[in-house]
């Protein structure tokens, strides 16, 4: 469907993007993942056509758009601030697009509220300004007016950032059920990891201008490809070489000369059955609770730990208490150690 092939963007000597090759199959929701600066938004705006790049194609279904105009790609896009006109109304702001392709009064007609039904917009909030609107009603008014022009792709720059949590989470759900009942190819920009986990079918995950993984949400979390990909994507334990030592000792299969980590959901505490796994004791150094989960820190003599465990509201441990630590050699991601100076 799209597929990028060599793209670098400068600006002036700075490299924004080095030699980027993605490719987004048809009905896809692909998202761009990466700390502020990374380089997925320029990413984004080249296959959009705001930016031009320095070399590279920009390919849709085989033809060559990279020098074709924005408004002749058949890309529609949510930006980050939604860019609505807040005095005009929800019909009008939907309607844009289509008066802009001077269609008759009575298609654009039919078509505003087709599209506002399917994005659960009332025919009272129709007729309203979007400044009369909450966030999460200007949200749906922005990706309806980018979907009523029927394009092939739609492109979402952190659309949900402006959002608060509870509401953020909400359209969470409602965006991934949208592109999945209209089928469209959707790229989606965002620096929220849970987000990217949420949503993607796959994740392309952005470092200073280059891809340092392209996989599932289940790749780049459980089989993260650099340590750059393991560090970023959740909350990870490194591990310290008196403990790795340890581990081997158990199952030897970790090398010395690398670096490792483990999921604090993979570090289990006081379970039966962990046979292979390094069994060590610990103290509870420290307890955060979130209600389906709590996150402990555990002090073993080897080095500190930190473990989730799903609550059950029955096994809550308190500070001070002896429990067992268990990790598996086969749960642990391990990387080359980096040069000095790295």
């Amino acid at each position: 469907m799209i597929r990028l092939e060599d793209i670098t963007v400068k600006f002036n000597e700075f490299v924004a993007l080095d030699n980027i090759n993605v490719q987004v199959k048809e009905g896809e929701f692909f998202t761009f993942l990466g700390p502020s600066g990374c380089g997925k938004t320029t990413t984004l705006r080249v296959i959009a056509g705001f930016i031009q790049p320095a070399s590279g194609k920009v390919y849709v279904r085989g033809e060559d758009i990279t020098p074709v105009p924005i408004e002749e790609r058949n890309i529609g896009i949510v930006f980050q601030s939604y860019a609505l006109f807040p005095t005009m109304t929800v019909r009008d702001n939907i309607a844009f697009g289509l008066k802009i392709k001077k269609m008759k009064a009575a298609d654009i007609a039919e078509k505003v509220a087709d599209i506002a039904n399917r994005v659960d917009l009332s025919q009272e909030q129709l007729g309203k300004a979007v400044s009369q609107l909450s966030g999460g009603q200007q949200q749906r008014v922005a990706i309806a007016r980018a979907l009523v022009t029927e394009p092939a792709i739609i492109c979402m720059d952190e659309p949900l950032s402006n959002l608060d949590a509870k509401l953020r989470v909400q359209l969470r759900n409602e965006l991934k059920r949208m592109q999945q009942n209209f089928g469209i190819t959707t790229i989606y920009v965002t620096h929220d990891q849970e987000e990217a986990l949420t949503l993607s079918d796959r994740i392309a995950v952005f470092n200073k201008g280059v891809i340092e993984q392209v996989g599932t949400p289940n790749e780049v979390y459980n089989h993260s490809s650099t340590e750059f990909v393991c560090n970023f994507i959740g909350d990870i334990n490194q591990l310290e070489p008196a403990l790795v030592a340890k581990i081997n000792e158990a199952k030897p299969l970790l090398h010395t000369n690398q670096t490792h980590y483990i999921r604090l959901e993979r570090v289990a505490v006081n379970q039966e059955g962990n046979e292979g796994a390094l069994t060590i004791k610990g103290l509870i150094k420290s307890r955060e609770y979130y209600g389906m989960y709590i996150k402990y820190t555990v002090q073993t003599p080897a080095q500190t730990i930190r473990a989730i465990v799903r609550n059950d509201g029955v096994s809550i441990y308190e500070l001070g208490q002896q429990v067992q630590v268990s990790i598996k050699a086969e749960d642990v991601m391990s990387y080359p150690q980096k040069e000095a100076g790295q």
